[in-house]
């Protein structure tokens, strides 16, 4: 399933400065039924957003206001626990396409990366530097350069370098999941087979 070309996101961002936030904070496990990657944005951090009236918990950041963007901003180690993919699904159907945290979980890293949210890794301190920033002024920019390989605060310029594999960067660039750009070199892979020595 192809998904929407990430290259410059700026916008504002969504904090959240929780720990160890782990898969069935991000999505309980009571909405894994579906197959389909549409509607869990409805449920994402559905205990932490809701009673249990289903009324919004007014002091939990998705539901204030003041905070918009398509920029989650989660604390150390981010993702941790069960290898479902429905967590990275329902963080991208909510809207978000980018995460940022000092440390992921490697599988929902990686989850993510085969949809099209790209996670962020920064230092601790520009973590701190960017939560501050937010709780200053929820309206902060972060911008995040795909090409470049960097990710920005706008109010300071403060600027800081992640790490992405080659081959999740250019899928992301061009909007592609593992199916896609196999697709996109059927040709090579054909003219391959058709010279390949027996």
């Amino acid at each position: 399933m192809a998904y929407d070309k990430f290259n410059i996101l700026k916008t504002s961002a969504v904090p959240l400065p929780i720990e160890n936030v782990d898969t069935d904070q991000i999505i309980p496990a009571r909405f894994l039924k579906a197959t389909e990657r549409k509607g869990f944005g409805d449920n994402l951090f559905r205990d932490w957003r809701y009673n249990p009236d289903n009324t919004p918990k007014e002091d939990f950041a998705l539901n204030n206001p003041k905070y918009s963007g398509k920029i989650l901003v989660g604390g150390k180690n981010f993702g941790s626990g069960s290898s479902r993919e429905h967590a990275a699904w329902a963080v991208y159907d909510y809207g978000f396409r980018c995460v940022v945290s000092s440390f992921f979980a490697d599988i929902f890293k990686n989850n993510c990366l085969n949809i099209g949210v790209l996670p962020v890794q920064v230092s601790p301190e520009f973590l701190e530097n960017i939560f501050a920033a937010i709780e200053a002024d929820p309206e902060t920019l972060l911008e995040v350069n795909l090409p470049e390989q960097t990710i920005t605060l706008t109010t300071t310029g403060e600027q800081e370098h992640f790490d992405i594999n080659d081959y999740k960067k250019e899928n992301m660039l061009n909007g592609f999941d593992d199916i896609d750009y196999l697709l996109n070199i059927k040709e090579n892979i054909r003219e391959f087979a058709l010279n390949a020595p027996l």
